[in-house]
């Protein structure tokens, strides 16, 4: 079986979708004729021969398209990445990144916005803005060190870079059978 590295085995899927797109769109304009009508295909043994010869190849294209997927997310599974001080397989990095990392980094932007509006109202209100209680009923008392905050938004923004350079690095040499 020959190898083929992850970006190669990417790469090929959208032409394959659209060698199937094609091989579909033929399919629906021979359909049918009026048996008046010449067939177009006659030379090559009639329409219905090369429709079903279309249709094996849209199949054998979508196994192709199964096999790709399933050798790339078995590589996934067995190759690690490293960013900062967390190993973790591909597919958990990806499912990280998809389902964890952009809300994370929703709700630490919020948090910042949200202090950032209530400096905005203190300002217009005249009172204070203080990191702990200071006695005085009518100021703004922030219940996280904002510091700390950003740093952890400098972090994650840090982890998604790194994390994007690692997996184009191993699409680009894990090499998968076919």
């Amino acid at each position: 079986m020959p190898e083929i590295t992850i970006t190669e085995a990417l790469a090929e899927i959208p032409t394959i979708e659209k060698r199937i797109e094609k091989k579909q769109d033929f399919i629906l304009n021979y359909l049918y004729r009026q048996s008046s009508i010449r067939d177009p295909h006659e030379k090559d043994g009639g329409s219905g021969v090369l429709i079903a010869r279309e249709k094996q190849a849209i199949k054998d294209l979508q196994e192709r398209l199964i096999k790709i997927r399933a050798a790339i997310q078995k590589a996934n599974a067995e190759n690690m990445i490293t960013v900062e001080d967390q190993t973790r397989t591909i597919v958990d990095w990806l499912t990280w990144r998809r389902e964890i990392a952009q809300k994370q980094r929703y709700f630490l932007q919020s948090m910042i916005s949200k202090i950032q509006e209530m400096r905005q109202k203190a300002l217009r209100q005249g009172v204070g803005v203080t990191d702990k209680d200071t006695g005085f009923s009518s100021d703004y008392v922030v219940n996280i060190n904002e510091l700390e905050l950003a740093n952890e938004i400098e972090e994650l923004e840090n982890v998604l870079g790194t994390l994007d350079g690692q997996l184009s690095l191993k699409n680009a040499t894990i090499k998968i059978d076919l």
